[in-house]
């Protein structure tokens, strides 16, 4: 028997008959403890205490509403941090194309710039030469 229930026991109990050891266990030395856990509460069902039990409880129901409110809001916060993320990557991704399309672009221009600059030179030397060819043989002759 566990040292607790031995105890309450004299030796000639222990050999006695079981209506005895219970009538033992349940009336003599007993706590609150032991008398909730083996009749159950005692005490009013109604009145003050009553009252104060459910106002306790009201607010502990209020506080397990909020709590799950504020649990629902920092889902959905995360939620919402989730997508933002992904909208900021995919606009990292696209100014990075568009900086890359730019620079490509800037280097085209440049390349046609540079033709066109090459083309109206020679265009320019090919007219001096037509003029000044037939002026120097006219004179050189």
């Amino acid at each position: 028997m566990p040292p607790k229930f031995k105890r309450h026991l004299n030796d000639d109990e222990v050999t006695g008959s079981v209506k005895s050891e219970r009538r033992n266990l349940l009336e003599e030395d007993s706590d609150e403890e032991e008398d909730f856990f083996l009749r159950g509460p005692s005490g009013p069902r109604f009145g003050p205490r009553n009252d104060k039990i459910r106002h306790v409880q009201n607010q502990v129901d209020e506080v397990i509403d909020v709590m799950q409110e504020n649990i629902t809001k920092v889902i959905e916060r995360g939620e919402r941090l989730d997508d933002l993320q992904d909208k900021s990557e995919s606009l990292s991704d696209n100014a990075t194309a568009f900086s890359n399309r730019a620079k490509q672009l800037r280097r085209q221009m440049w390349w046609r710039g540079c033709k066109m600059k090459a083309i109206i030179a020679l265009v320019a030397v090919v007219l001096l030469l037509v003029i000044i060819v037939p002026i120097v043989l006219k004179y050189h002759t």
